[in-house]
This record gives structure tokens, sequence and C-alpha cells, in this order.
């Protein structure tokens, strides 16, 4: 399956932060933690995304190096693509999409916005 980043208008979303950063696991077992090409470590946000119909989701968002946020923060997450995926599994197939983001800046209380 080829994987195409699929660009995410988040202008039209409002993001909290449901779960505080943490780094991501690349294996749950051993507790190795998951970098990027460069070494750096990927962190993983928990986010509570609501439509304009006030429709909520949760949704995990991967970005490089530990974002300033914390829970309960609003936030704005600059630069997010997201990436199907597929594997096979015991006979079924499971897909879904997983999301990634340049940075997560905390636009609560009139942060200021980082560029």
């Amino acid at each position: 399956m080829r994987t195409i980043p699929i660009p995410v208008d988040v202008h039209r979303l409002r993001f909290t932060c449901a779960k505080a950063p943490r780094p991501r696991l690349a294996n749950q077992d051993t507790g190795e933690i998951k970098t990027d090409k460069h070494g750096n470590t990927i962190y993983e946000v928990i986010l509570m995304a609501e439509d304009e119909f006030g429709r909520i989701e949760l949704v995990r968002v991967s970005t490089t190096g530990e974002p300033a946020v914390a829970q309960g923060q609003d936030v704005l997450p600059k630069g997010m693509i997201g990436y199907v995926w597929e594997i096979a599994q015991r006979g079924q197939s499971r897909w879904g999409i997983s999301y990634k983001a340049a940075d997560i800046i905390d636009v609560s209380a009139g942060a200021p916005e980082r560029v």
C-alpha cells in the first residue's frame, strides 16, 4: 500500500490537549523509544478535536521533539498531516489514519503563536 500524506485543515477544528506529551514507543515489550531518521525522540500527544457541529474525536498526534503543552490547554497542531495505514492480523484486515504534526503549540489564554 502506498502512503500519501493527507493535509489536515486544522483551522476548522478546535484542539484541546487531552493527555500530556510522552515519548512514543517503538517496541512496547522492550520499552524502546521511537526516533526519527536524525535520532530525535518522537513524542505523541492525545488531542481532543471538536468540529463546528460539536462532534468530538480523540486523535493521537506524533511530533518530533517534546511540545511545551499540558493537559487541558487549547493547542494548535502546525503542519498536521494524516497517513492511511493497513495491516493484516489474524486473517483480518485493520486500517486507520495516523497523524503527524511539525509542532503542537499552546494557544490558550492568548499565548503567542510560534511559526
